[in-house]
């Protein structure tokens, strides 16, 4: 299932702002000018990588896709999920998850299960998952951050872009005519700077920084679980060991998601 509620938002933000100008007796037709559109947008962009790598550029279209089309998130399937896999640990041995490993998608929880297999003790299993985790927040934190310096840099982007049309403005002033379009041009930058990074690259930073929250979440859950089926604890009791990160209004929830899976 994916989430796609942030291009969702983004396009509600946007269309609002339309409706907006067309209740004002504005065109929203004036906001399509290639030179702020390329100031803004282009600027912006080559702006805030400049402070990165060119190896950290890779994951600029993965992270864009994680924050407007990536994977939901599901606790409660989580929770579902070790639970069913406590079930067979206790029923046939640890060494009985060996051929579920085929079958599950997650690469952390595929690597803690392998680890158990083997024999790994828990100490080492956690010092593994705990450095795999820390590893994917680094990258998370990265990817967040540059979309955050992108809604830093759009507003400046966009007076710069005001300022160049001031000047040209100010150097034909022998066209009176022409002053109210060409200061209503001019501003459109400042206009496309404000409103992409207060509709597009904040609201994006925020969205990777909330599922890189809820993502370490479920991988600490998942370390309990696994840390149970490892001493030989029943599912009801992996159950409650993880169910104990959730919110109680969502513990009930849980069960019930998990029975419908």
């Amino acid at each position: 299932m994916k989430d796609t509620w942030t291009p969702m938002a983004i396009g509600g933000s946007l269309l609002c702002v339309i409706v907006a100008m067309l209740l004002d007796g504005s065109s929203p037709t004036v906001l399509i000018k290639p030179a702020p559109l390329l100031l803004v947008f282009g600027g912006t962009f080559f702006a805030a990588t400049a402070g990165y790598m060119k190896s950290d550029l890779k994951g600029i279209r993965p992270t864009l896709l994680r924050a407007t089309k990536g994977d939901a998130y599901d606790m409660e399937l989580a929770i579902h999920e070790m639970s069913r896999l406590a079930g067979i640990a206790k029923n046939s041995g640890i060494i009985a998850l060996d051929k579920e490993t085929h079958n599950i998608d997650d690469p952390f929880l595929r690597r803690g299960i392998e680890l158990a297999v083997d024999g790994t003790n828990s100490e080492e299993i956690l010092d593994v998952l705990e450095n795999d985790i820390a590893s994917t927040e680094a990258r998370h934190r990265m990817g967040a951050k540059l979309f955050a310096d992108m809604g830093g840099f759009a507003p400046t982007l966009g007076i710069v872009g005001t300022v160049i049309g001031l000047v040209h403005v100010l150097g034909n002033l022998s066209d009176p005519q022409a002053l109210g379009p060409g200061i209503g041009s001019a501003f459109t930058a400042t206009l496309w700077g404000v409103l992409s990074a207060n509709v597009m690259w904040i609201p994006i930073s925020n969205k990777l920084k909330r599922a890189s929250a809820i993502e370490v979440q479920i991988k600490h859950m998942e370390i309990e679980g696994l840390l149970a089926i490892q001493n030989g604890a029943s599912s009801r009791f992996v159950r409650t060991r993880m169910e104990s990160f959730l919110a109680p209004q969502s513990r009930g929830r849980a069960e019930e998601k998990g029975a419908a899976a």
